[in-house]
């Protein structure tokens, strides 16, 4: 928890993430990145210079999951919770009936989060995108549009005045799943009839082979997002 908790501090520091009043909402998914995210930043609440507050959003998108146990989780962790009904289930796979639903779903899920995070009083909404994330992301955008990007640590949602936030940058994910295996989070499995089947999994297998024989490959290619003098992505704030 500590090391993980090093790695988050070191992350908002860099990009000045999270500032006095601010109230924060944790878009929890179920998965073990939200739960975590969601762990460590109330954590990180208890000692952090800057006085902000945390609350918690699930999206029930239709597709009949349980999330009880999440409740109970925030309940213990006294995070304020709000479970928001949604037909995004019904919208991609029903009516649009899209052949590559990914892309729409996470419009949807984004537009509903940030939508009700602002209804709620919050003026930044946190996603727990790691390390991880963040080179197949990168690497995605090489290999499907032939161009070098990646989402940014902080971005500013002009239409909705909602910053979007992401913490977890400098976690690894084999680190996230030891913590939650350690402390028994309540992960909700993914119920998605595409789940498992996406490019970003086959671009996650292929990460993981090429480890093999570059041990230390994710690490350069995360630095490829902080090398300012060359790509300009990532802009650690002095």
């Amino acid at each position: 928890m500590q090391k993980l908790l090093s790695k988050l501090r070191r992350c908002i520091n860099d990009y000045k993430l999270i500032e006095n009043n601010d109230k924060i909402c944790v878009g929890v998914s179920g998965g073990k990145d939200s739960l975590t995210l969601l762990r460590l930043l109330k954590a990180y609440q208890r000692f952090s210079p800057e006085k902000f507050e945390l609350i918690a959003i699930t999206l029930d998108t239709g597709v009949g999951a349980d999330f009880s146990k999440i409740k109970s989780f925030c309940n213990d962790i006294e995070v304020d919770y709000h479970i928001i009904k949604t037909d995004i289930n019904e919208v991609v796979f029903n009516i649009r009936k899209e052949k590559n639903p990914c892309s729409l779903c996470s419009k949807l899920r984004h537009g509903a989060l940030n939508d009700n995070a602002k209804k709620l009083g919050c003026n930044k909404v946190a996603l727990g995108h790691n390390k991880n994330d963040a080179i197949e992301t990168l690497l995605m955008s090489m290999f499907y549009e032939g161009r070098v990007h990646c989402f940014s640590p902080e971005t500013y949602l002009s239409r909705i005045k909602i910053d979007i936030i992401r913490p977890l940058l400098y976690i690894n994910e084999n680190e996230i799943k030891s913590l939650c295996k350690k402390y028994d989070f309540p992960i909700v499995k993914n119920p998605c009839l595409a789940n498992g089947f996406t490019k970003r999994e086959f671009v996650k297998k292929l990460t993981d082979s090429l480890e093999k024989d570059v041990p230390d490959i994710k690490d350069r290619l995360l630095k490829c997002l902080t090398n300012e003098e060359q790509l300009s992505i990532w802009h650690i704030k002095k």
